[in-house]
């Protein structure tokens, strides 16, 4: 049996790393299952799933031209329906559909830095309120520069 991107095959888990995998296929070559093909759900640490000299089921993933070989065991579990009905993460109409719920954004409901907690307040309400914040922390800043160079203005020279 050769082995082919597609393809299912049965091998025995050699080595684990930080990273991911690696299983001893038939005909002696070696693969690799990458530790985000290794499950579902988020993988911390690969050994939480897998051991040396396990057997594994895997999924040919990919084959590139110096013979690596890629394997997932991700891809031969059952998806649950709704699951298999939403597209991908990585998909640029993840976010269109559906997708993972944004954190809410209410800093500025919430007395964020211009908000105040006022949420009916009008634009020009806002921008005279940036205004006085904005005078009062350079003041503030004038007069600490002013005090390290040891009075008002710059030195004199007599």
């Amino acid at each position: 049996m050769s082995i082919e991107v597609g393809s299912v095959v049965e091998g025995v888990v050699t080595g684990i790393s930080n990273f991911g995998a690696f299983v001893e296929l038939p005909e002696g070559k070696t693969g690799l299952i990458h530790i985000s093909e290794v499950a579902d759900v988020y993988v911390k640490d690969v050994h939480d799933f897998l051991s040396e000299r396990d057997k594994v089921k895997v999924k040919v993933v990919s084959v590139d031209d110096r013979g690596k070989i890629g394997l997932s065991i991700k891809q031969l579990q059952e998806k649950k329906p709704e699951e298999a009905a939403r597209p991908a993460a990585g998909s640029s109409s993840f976010r269109a559909q559906g997708g993972p719920p944004r954190a809410p954004r209410d800093f500025y409901r919430q007395g964020g830095r211009f908000g105040g907690g006022r949420t009916s307040a009008s634009f020009e309400d806002k921008l005279s309120k940036f205004l006085k914040d904005s005078d009062e922390r350079l003041t503030d800043l004038r007069r600490k520069t002013d005090s390290k160079r040891g009075g008002r203005g710059s030195r004199r020279s007599d």
